[in-house]
């Protein structure tokens, strides 16, 4: 036999170590398509809302079944935000280093991605909660990527005060999976998040507002200046505070939740107003809110399990 010959027959070796390398980068950057960071706060508020529902630790499997039913959901909205707003990512320092604006993973690999969480997410809580879960879920994410991602993010200064009903969906799609319906208190918890997203997301467009205006996407501080930003976030925060406390009347919460609900509420605000006088802390504000609906959620679940 010729070498040359003996050359072809020698087959290619792959280093074990690079294929696997390789095969974890892929997974995470899938992973990071989802936005973890995001559906973590938004299961935040789906739990206590079953408890609240439910008036009682509504069972650990429902609860397990509808988290994994609202990451689905959640992770398909994101990934599919991801590829609307690839072109707009490659140029924001805050998101170019997210996978399709670093040519990570092929566009249309993310699209299809978002698409079958997004289908899965409502055939899951279908058959492990029930179809008006599902629904609502599903509702959640055509709202944001069609809504807010594609009709308003770029057009409108209010993009993120309409398209923060998306992210405070979670609320009803807990409360539907234990009650088959959606309650009052339910809508109260609704109006919590969607009062919370305006001030939460604009002291994150104060900090990054020079990256907005690059993009060209008319957030609040871009379009009507930083002063006039900060005193809609002060309205927001009131609105938002004074809306807690209607779950008292409304979902017959007691002590535990109501001094829970001032405190926070009082700190909200406080930390509000420094960045009316001083817009460079917004960053400790965008910290405080995030600490704020995580504590606050979790007073709603200790004061019905502690009855």
């Amino acid at each position: 036999m010729s070498s040359e010959g003996h050359d072809l027959a020698i087959p290619l070796i792959t280093d074990p170590h690079q294929a696997a390398g390789r095969t974890r980068s892929r997974v995470a950057a899938y992973f990071a398509l989802t936005k973890p960071r995001i559906i973590e706060l938004l299961l935040i508020t789906t739990v206590p809302a079953m408890v609240l529902g439910a008036g009682r630790w509504p069972g650990t499997w429902l609860v397990v079944a509808t988290l994994i039913g609202g990451s689905l959901s959640a992770g398909g909205a994101n990934a599919l935000n991801n590829y609307v707003d690839r072109d707009i990512d490659v140029v924001m320092r805050r998101t170019r280093g997210r996978p399709l604006a670093r040519d990570e993973i092929p566009a249309r690999n993310a699209l299809a991605f978002g698409v079958v969480l997004g289908v899965a997410g409502f055939a899951w809580l279908w058959s492990a909660a029930n179809l008006l879960a599902a629904a609502i879920s599903t509702s959640a994410l055509l709202f944001y990527v069609f809504v807010y991602t594609i009709a308003l993010k770029r057009t409108s200064s209010q993009n993120i005060v309409i398209g923060g009903a998306a992210g405070a969906a979670p609320v009803l799609v807990g409360w539907a999976a234990v009650t088959g319906s959606v309650g009052l208190p339910a809508w109260v918890l609704f109006l919590v998040v969607f009062y919370w997203t305006p001030p939460h997301f604009w002291a994150l467009a104060i900090r990054y507002r020079d990256d907005y205006s690059t993009a060209g996407v008319p957030m609040l501080p871009v379009v009507a200046g930083v002063e006039a930003t900060t005193r809609r976030m002060l309205l927001y925060t009131g609105l938002m505070v004074g809306v807690s406390l209607l779950l008292v009347p409304v979902a017959g919460m007691r002590w535990t939740y109501l001094v829970a609900a001032l405190v926070l509420g009082a700190w909200f605000l406080w930390d509000t107003w420094r960045v009316y006088l001083r817009p460079s802390d917004a960053m400790r504000l965008f910290t405080t809110s995030t600490i704020y609906l995580s504590a606050l959620f979790a007073a709603v679940m200790l004061d019905v399990l502690v009855r």
